[in-house]
């Protein structure tokens, strides 16, 4: 993504959507909330493009959860089918990144920072949309 401005990071899961974005100059992503998912996608896509509005993203960038071995398993498909969607649905660029860990090393940051699993739960989404934007950022940081 070319444009200047924030990006908005998403963990789309089954039940929630954690939400993350970038500061205006691409550098830090940070998590911001976590969407419980409607009963229909159609309005869980209203939400993600009211939060593009809110935050003025020039971008989406979205995690898909490749398998290990680096195929496109069932979650992974769901994940593209979806962004898919999205990016039919919204007036900016959607990007994808891997995420294939980003759950687990948003538990690991978390249970570093004296999270307690429980405590964990309110915010694991949001974090592990934060680490895959900050991901995408870093990929993207020394483009010309």
């Amino acid at each position: 993504m070319e444009a200047e401005g924030r990006l908005l990071g998403l963990d789309l899961g089954s039940r929630r959507i954690g939400v993350a974005v970038t500061d205006s100059g691409q550098k830090v992503a940070t998590g911001v909330r976590t969407l419980r998912r409607a009963r229909d996608r159609g309005a869980d896509h209203v939400a993600i493009s009211a939060l593009v509005r809110d935050y003025e993203a020039v971008g989406v960038v979205v995690g898909v959860p490749w398998s290990l071995s680096g195929g496109t398993g069932p979650a992974a498909r769901g994940v593209l089918d979806e962004v898919a969607e999205l990016s039919s649905t919204l007036d900016v660029e959607v990007a994808t990144v891997d995420e294939r860990l980003s759950t687990v090393a948003a538990s690991e940051t978390l249970r570093a920072a004296g999270r307690s699993a429980r405590r964990q739960r309110e915010v694991v989404d949001q974090a592990a949309a934060a680490v895959i934007l900050q991901s995408y950022v870093d990929q993207h940081r020394h483009r010309g």
